[in-house]
């Protein structure tokens, strides 16, 4: 099974709030893009969609930005992938269309491995997978960006 971009873009840009520092600052869509090497345009799609689901808290205007809207404890990868992903099935038998779909069994073995895949994430949460906060901060560039601060 493999993510689609938007949900593995939206995990990182969590990923990357919860490693950091608390700060008064906000932080802004050009961060983001930086550290990951991103399109803003995409990034402002998955920030506004993950502020609309509550994840993270968004501010409009100049001195606008973002940060987390909930504890990483409180964020359940499971659920933050399902409510990312358009489809969780693996495979579209009607496009084109399988003969063998009316006595097909790959479809129920297929539906048992995304069910299997879906309860081991959902036994994490954002906490669980930035608990090695201080070995992900290495990885991350020095911003050429200055922090927003607000107003």
């Amino acid at each position: 099974m493999q993510l689609t971009r938007y949900t593995d873009f939206g995990i990182r840009t969590l990923m990357y709030l919860a490693i950091q520092p608390e700060r008064e600052e906000l932080f802004r869509i050009s961060e983001i893009t930086e550290v990951f090497e991103l399109s803003p345009n995409h990034v402002s799609k998955i920030v506004h969609h993950l502020g609309k689901l509550g994840y993270l808290e968004t501010i409009r205007g100049k001195s606008g930005g973002f940060r987390l809207g909930m504890s990483p404890k409180d964020i359940n990868v499971g659920k933050l992938v399902r409510v990312l992903e358009n489809s969780l099935a693996p495979i579209d038998c009607s496009k084109p269309y399988c003969r063998f779909t009316p006595s097909c069994q790959l479809k129920g073995v297929l539906a048992d491995a995304v069910a299997a895949y879906l309860a081991v994430i959902d036994a994490y949460t954002l906490e669980d997978i930035v608990s090695n906060k201080d070995e992900l901060k290495q990885l991350l560039p020095e911003l050429s960006i200055p922090v927003l601060q607000i107003a």
